[in-house]
């Protein structure tokens, strides 16, 4: 899953955007509204946090435009203090859901998870998918190999994720890192491998194909 946080306080953008990263989500950040706006209109996101108060656009325009636009991308705003959100403005404008800081960072996840897992279920989409003796509940971030459940990382996770929501398809390595890392990723990406190595361990080998000069498809083989 890919966020989005347009976020002016670059000090809990920064914070933000390392608890989410941890959680498993890859995430960019962008300081003002008019680059939130530009980023989140490429719709290569899953859901985007946006803060009201923003320097060149403010985040009621921003979520204006986006639904103007046809972007359906869930948007959770972020509110300086009681009374700055106007909660009929907010929804007039189209936001999914809103927070008052200071905030718990505890709250903000589960309000993500939430908005994320209803965008899935009213897209018609199930959260656990059934691959073989595979199972993988991207709800509740489970994974069970027959009826043994695996223990996986965040990372692990949302690696596997990617390869279980296009199960039978090739998955290059350049959209793992883009769903799974962000843009400022500039490591090795070999990074890819050492996960999928690892995840052939703690899975089984043969369930993960490599496909020479293409990427990886999850097979259904046991």
């Amino acid at each position: 899953m890919r966020l989005l946080i347009v976020e002016d306080e670059k000090r809990l953008a920064v914070s933000l955007a390392k608890g989410l990263t941890a959680e498993g989500y890859a995430v960019d950040v962008v300081h003002d509204g008019l680059e939130g706006l530009h980023r989140a209109g490429e719709g290569v996101y899953d859901l985007v946090i946006l803060d009201i108060m923003l320097p060149g656009l403010n985040g009621y325009r921003v979520c204006a435009a986006l639904r103007a636009a046809g972007h359906d991308v869930p948007i959770l705003m972020l509110t300086a203090k009681d009374g700055e959100y106007d909660e009929a403005e907010g929804l007039d404008t189209g936001a999914d859901d809103y927070l008052t800081k200071p905030f718990s960072y505890v709250v903000l996840v589960a309000r993500v998870k939430a908005l994320l897992r209803r965008r899935g279920q009213g897209a018609g989409a199930s959260p656990v998918h059934v691959h073989g003796d595979l199972k993988v509940d991207t709800a509740a971030r489970r994974v069970f190999l027959g009826e043994e459940e695996i223990t996986l990382t965040a990372k692990e996770f949302a690696v596997l994720e990617q390869l279980v929501v296009r199960a039978g398809q090739v998955v290059s390595k350049a959209q793992i890192l883009e769903h799974v890392w962000d843009f400022a990723y500039d490591g090795d990406p070999n990074i890819v491998e050492v996960y999928v190595s690892t995840l052939r361990r703690k899975l089984r080998a043969g369930l993960i194909r490599t496909v020479r000069g293409a990427g990886y498809r999850l097979e259904s083989g046991r």
